[in-house]
């Protein structure tokens, strides 16, 4: 008889969120109220290769930043709510918490060109730049100051927890949502150990860093991608314990 074969599954919070904006739309509706456990489930059923070796999911590690509530408080208070919903629900086993740091930079005044790449912009008509004896300065370009939220510490925190329960023999076989290619040499090692599926969660190319083969190492290994479909069907109740969906959510 197979025995069972556990699941740890290592979620990027930011980048699923990101993920799912670029598939669902910055403001489409009932995709961001998402059941963590539901999706992972969803994920592990479409492995029959998995399944046939007795595959059960075994912990849901749920990482991600939290909003700074004196920026966006409204944006806190739906996030509060969205995690008191997944602990309520059952939906992760562990929250592993990062922050946003808030930083004043300078910079030079860029707009976004082809590819997403800065183009300075300099002056022209109708903004022109004169010195002080009145003479034009051709080409000048604009120093800006400006705020800078920066997430920090969540692909860590993934990193972290999926060596840590590979090499304590806690889980025997991963799945980490994320395209964050600074997971390359954690996912590449954890290869050398488990079975690991690696999921895109959004529209844009898998990172090059996150791909391999499926015979690496132990072998077994497997890259999928969340659609739509994934998103708007993994949704948690509307009210669960003390949580209520926010609207629009």
């Amino acid at each position: 008889m197979i025995g069972k074969v556990k699941v740890g599954v290592y979620v990027d919070g930011l980048n699923l969120y990101y993920g799912g904006r670029s598939l669902c739309g910055r403001n489409g509706p009932e995709w961001r109220w998402l059941d963590l456990r539901q999706l992972a489930m969803r994920l592990i059923m479409r492995r029959h290769d998995w399944l046939a070796q007795g595959a059960v999911l075994s912990r849901m590690v749920y990482c991600t930043a939290f909003i700074d509530g004196q920026i966006n408080r409204e944006g806190r208070m739906r996030q509060d709510a969205y995690i008191r919903a997944l602990r309520e629900h059952g939906s992760i086993d562990h929250l592993e918490r990062g922050r946003f740091m808030a930083r004043v930079r300078s910079g030079l005044l860029a707009t976004r060109g082809p590819h997403g790449r800065p183009i300075i912009t300099s002056a022209q008509w109708p903004v022109l730049v004169r010195d002080g004896e009145n003479r034009h300065i051709p080409d000048a370009q604009f120093m800006v100051s400006y705020l800078n939220v920066e997430e920090k510490g969540t692909d860590v925190n993934v990193a972290s927890h999926l060596l840590v329960d590979v090499l304590e023999r806690n889980v025997g076989a991963a799945i980490v949502i994320s395209n964050d290619s600074d997971l390359r040499f954690p996912i590449q090692f954890c290869r050398r150990r488990v079975p690991v599926g690696t999921v895109n969660p959004g529209s844009a190319h898998l990172a090059g860093d996150l791909r391999g083969r499926p015979d690496d190492g132990v072998g077994g290994h497997w890259w999928d991608r969340l659609s739509e479909d994934d998103f708007r069907s993994c949704q948690l109740p509307d009210s669960v314990g003390s949580a209520t969906r926010p609207e629009g959510w």
